[in-house]
């Protein structure tokens, strides 16, 4: 072919592509959420039953929506409530250990859909798990400066059985999860726009982020651990920036600005702590509200007896897990599990059924998460590399304070907090690899990394049945329990 030839050729490649390319930067970002929305939502209702800690999270949401505190239920509460018999808790309160918010935002999905539909119990958690995804697109985009990463980031969000799995459950879990995004991505836009010689109040995208924390802690106690590690960052981050920068005064300034990140973190965060337990200030009879004078110190003594029931939780459970084997995922969940007879609940296989919801995430994408993890903290030390730096701060604020509660009863779907930075460490780990490589070494990589995601969905594919509790038979269900700590 003559290289005229040539030229038309490639022309007419390029007229050809040209609209699927537009179509795929226009509409992409909503194909992967409308993915994550078809994962997390069909098929929501089932089961109708409240699965693991539903039995605590959605009875107290709704007893909680009605009335301001939490209240205690008969002991056949489960069976009346998921028969239809959703008012039938008591008059006396009950002592509960976490912060109203998660709650209350279940409570609003079950009024808004129904609180005798099994929907409505999970509605609320599905709906932030679908914005969960959207939020880490919108992050991967400003740290690792690309569409394409900020999509793969989404994708594999998206289709993670973990994600999925606790979107569709009615636990608090995928709610912090939300929120510490959110103030993460609010955190970035701060950091974009922050001025080292000016010493300012002016920080909207910090008080933003202020306020996502403070909702965080609204949600589990856990929230703190990232209120803490995004604070120190910020001041410590700043003072050296500063000091790189040679800003005149460069002490004096950091510690003048450092005071005002700490009265617009802080205080704004614990005021939207207390709001949330508006409810229980107003009412009056909330468990211990009238223990003491007034309701500043009945919280107080409230929040005492809390704390106290949260380190002295050591009561053994077939599911609780090390935190030491979260990364890779050793110890899963299980959230339901249920075997049905041929004839039974739709069951039509002469072998039976079983119908199973484990909070387990695709292997694919958390061992090379979990081993890319490593690599970015060698990488970070050696480098200072800013983006690893902050891919790194997730996982510090997210898991490393559970390494200190060994010995108490904790799970791994705590995990949830901190998997967006394992999905961010895995790409990040990519990209630097395609930096460093030669050209044709790169395009091996990146045919590979296609070849990756294509392997992960299909394998998402396969363990999307034991996710949503899909009726299969029993031999297809234990091929899926790759090792014995699975079960």
């Amino acid at each position: 072919m003559s290289s005229i030839g040539q030229v038309n050729a490639l022309q007419n490649r390029i007229q050809v592509n040209k609209p699927l390319a537009q179509f795929f930067a226009r509409y992409s970002t909503w194909m992967v959420i409308a993915l994550a929305a078809l994962l997390r939502l069909i098929n929501l209702g089932y089961p109708a039953k409240l699965v693991f800690d539903e039995t605590y999270y959605v009875k107290d949401a709704w007893s909680l929506w009605n009335t301001g505190a939490e209240r205690a239920w008969p002991a056949d509460a489960n069976t009346l409530f998921e028969s239809g018999h959703v008012d039938s808790f008591l008059p006396a309160p009950a002592f509960v250990v976490h912060p109203p918010l998660g709650k209350w935002i279940i409570g609003f999905g079950m009024w808004l859909v129904g609180p005798t539909n099994p929907v409505g119990w999970r509605i609320a958690t599905a709906v932030l798990g679908i914005a969960s995804v959207w939020l880490i697109m919108l992050i991967a985009k400003r740290l690792l400066k690309s569409q394409k990463w900020a999509l793969a980031a989404g994708f594999l969000m998206a289709i993670d059985g973990h994600a999925i799995v606790l979107a569709r459950t009615a636990l608090l879990d995928g709610i912090l999860a939300f929120f510490v995004l959110l103030a993460f991505y609010f955190l970035l836009r701060d950091r974009a726009r922050v001025d080292l010689a000016v010493v300012t109040w002016r920080r909207p995208w910090l008080l933003a982020s202020a306020l996502a924390l403070g909702s965080s802690m609204a949600v589990k106690w856990s929230g703190l651990y990232f209120l803490v590690a995004f604070g120190l960052y910020l001041v410590i981050s700043e003072y050296l920036a500063r000091r790189r920068s040679e800003v005149e005064q460069f002490t004096s300034v950091t510690i003048k600005q450092g005071l005002r990140e700490f009265l617009i973190m802080v205080p704004t965060a614990l005021g939207v702590y207390v709001l949330s337990w508006l409810g229980w200030i107003l009412g009056s009879d909330g468990y211990e509200r009238n223990s003491e004078s007034n309701w500043f110190t009945s919280l107080i003594h409230y929040h005492q007896s809390a704390y106290g029931f949260h380190v002295g939780l050591n009561t053994p459970h077939s599911y609780a897990s090390n935190p030491i084997t979260w990364l890779f995922a050793l110890r899963p969940t299980s959230f339901f599990y249920e075997g049905q007879a041929e004839g039974v609940d739709g069951c039509q296989l002469a072998s039976g059924c079983s119908s199973a919801i484990t909070a387990l995430g695709n292997p694919l994408i958390w061992w090379p998460a979990a081993l890319s993890l490593f690599f970015l903290l060698v990488w970070y030390l050696r480098q200072r590399d800013r983006t690893a730096g902050l891919i790194l701060l997730g996982l510090l604020a997210g898991y490393v304070p559970w390494l200190f509660f060994m010995q108490r009863t904790i799970f791994q779907f705590y995990s949830i907090a901190f998997l967006p930075w394992m999905i961010l460490a895995l790409l990040y780990v990519v990209k630097i690899y395609l930096r460093l490589a030669e050209p044709k070494v790169a395009k091996s990589i990146k045919r590979g990394f296609v070849i990756y995601l294509a392997a992960v969905f299909g394998l998402s594919m396969f363990y999307l049945p034991i996710w949503i509790g899909t009726k299969i038979p029993y031999s297809f269900w234990i091929i899926h329990m790759w090792l014995p700590s699975w079960i």
